[in-house]
């Protein structure tokens, strides 16, 4: 049994069913978990369809450079079931050793289903 990278749960239980397009994610942390999964897995196909088109760069390739070595998610919150924000923790390696990235998050839904459109990272 494979792990996700997210850290909750199995990948063909948790971020997979998302990934294969079986289902779509149900609140934004769900989709922020599963875009980390992607990112780990340099998965750009579901990077570019969960990203909000107006926000979305021409190039979404992971960086290969990068190992994703974990997941923190610190806050969560909906307004109004059309948006809503995470706030995480992303953990990595690079040749040059560890690092991580801290971001706020913003998501809306789009056609009913949720999607990235941009952070604020700090």
């Amino acid at each position: 049994m494979e792990m996700c990278p997210c850290g909750s749960d199995a990948y063909d239980m948790c971020c997979g069913p998302l990934h294969r397009g079986e289902r779509d994610a149900a609140t934004p942390e769900q989709l922020m978990r599963a875009r980390y999964a992607a990112f780990a897995k340099q998965d750009p196909f579901y990077l570019a369809r969960t990203w909000h088109p107006r926000t979305r760069p021409d190039d979404v390739t992971a960086d290969p450079s990068l190992t994703w070595t974990g997941l923190e998610i610190l806050a969560t919150s909906v307004e109004d079931d059309e948006h809503g924000t995470v706030d995480f923790i992303a953990r990595f390696t690079t040749p040059d050793g560890p690092g991580e990235l801290r971001e706020h998050s913003r998501f809306t839904r789009r056609a009913g289903r949720w999607m990235y459109v941009d952070g604020d990272a700090g």
